[in-house]
């Protein structure tokens, strides 16, 4: 099967989109499909592969979100002749958007995975839709969580199903041994674009709360938060440290700056707690990897991370951040609690494993495929001429 997936933010970006679609693309092709990548995002230099297209790299001062990028993908994607395509949303993706309603007007099989959570969006898209009457295109839509399928539901008609396509984790690459127990010093540790959304500063406020909460109860337990992460928050981030530092309650914060992948794994690995502070996380590829590490969640329940962590299991789910701050007080007196969400996550299998995730794509490429048929369009019936491997094949982690 020839696929295309368009994301207007990819590598070397790093964020929740970038890095699942980037994996989910080596997956697929290691079960043989020609996959290709449409992005709007440019490289820092070049990087030689020859799947992965750059709409905005060839125009003056590329950039992810450029006004020439839909025009240049559209040429693009259209040369490529997929079988299907899946575009990748947040909230503002002209790319993804634009390149999916074109391709599924031209009879392609099309999926759309929304990666965001749609909240508070509804004049944007009513006013797409009657642009482009985009909601009643033969498209198979999804989301990254329930939580974010919620919202997408309200934009479109209400018989139109909507998939959870969840971002996946390869478990044993992030499996750790236990770090050592801690000796008056408990490791924090969050992993987070530093944008507004994510609420950097929250949780600075958050770890001094419960900092001094500790302190009122007269335990000497000391708490050290390490942060990983780049974006326009940090001057403010720094800002607020610098402040908090006269107070002589404070904890201990580090900001580590933008971390790789295995520098994340590392970073997890030595964390005894891991905090995720966002009311409107649509999943948290940074949680599952703490949860896969073996490091107990600490998250907000409105978001996507309730997914794959369940309150006292592999976790706390907070409802603000009064619950967030005595949670991890919680975690810090009640060192049996601890140790057992740390055993149970680094020993137990979650739900959100590639091999699954990669069952469920293929299945909504199957629809895809069945609902441009059923429209009339019949472009899609290519992609049925050419069986593909089994998913469960190569890839069951």
């Amino acid at each position: 099967m020839r696929i295309a997936h368009v994301s207007d933010f990819y590598l070397p970006r790093l964020g929740g989109i970038e890095t699942h679609v980037a994996e989910l693309a080596e997956l697929q092709r290691s079960l043989g499909h020609e996959v290709h990548v449409v992005t709007s995002t440019p490289a820092r230099a070049s990087a030689g592969n020859r799947r992965v297209h750059r709409v905005t790299d060839t125009l003056a001062r590329p950039r992810a979100l450029h006004p020439l990028a839909v025009r240049e993908g559209l040429r693009t994607l259209r040369e490529l002749d997929v079988d299907v395509v899946h575009a990748h949303l947040g909230v503002a993706s002209p790319l993804a958007f634009f390149l999916a309603r074109d391709a599924a007007r031209r009879g392609t099989a099309t999926t759309v995975t929304v990666h965001s959570m749609w909240a508070g969006v509804a004049p944007i898209m009513t006013a797409m839709d009657a642009l482009g009457g985009w909601s009643s295109l033969p498209i198979v839509w999804s989301a990254v969580s329930g939580a974010a399928a919620d919202t997408v539901r309200r934009h479109l008609p209400p018989d139109r199903p909507i998939r959870i396509l969840s971002n996946g984790i390869d478990q044993d690459r992030w499996r750790s041994p236990a770090p050592p127990e801690p000796s008056g010093e408990l490791v924090l540790a969050s992993v987070m674009r530093l944008a507004r959304r994510k609420r950097p500063l929250a949780l600075l406020r958050i770890v001094h709360r419960a900092q001094q909460a500790l302190d009122r109860l007269g335990d000497p337990t000391r708490l050290r938060l390490l942060v990983a992460g780049d974006g326009p928050r940090l001057t403010a981030m720094e800002s607020h440290l610098r402040r908090t530092a006269t107070t002589g309650t404070a904890a201990t914060v580090m900001l580590l700056g933008r971390l790789e992948r295995d520098e994340v794994h590392r970073l997890l690995a030595t964390a005894h707690v891991f905090l995720a502070p966002a009311d409107l996380e649509s999943f948290g590829i940074a949680a599952l990897e703490a949860r896969c590490t073996g490091v107990p969640v600490v998250a907000k329940s409105s978001g996507g991370v309730r997914e794959f962590v369940r309150h006292g299991r592999e976790g706390l789910l907070c409802g603000s951040d009064d619950e967030m701050v005595a949670a991890i007080v919680r975690l810090a007196r009640e060192p049996g609690l601890r140790r057992r969400i740390a055993e149970h996550n680094r020993t137990s299998d979650c739900l959100v494993t590639w091999g699954r995730v990669l069952q469920a794509t293929e299945t909504a490429y199957e629809s895809a495929v069945t609902l441009q048929h059923t429209a009339g369009a019949g472009a899609g019936r290519r992609a049925l001429e050419r069986p593909a491997p089994a998913a469960s094949q190569g890839a069951g982690r």
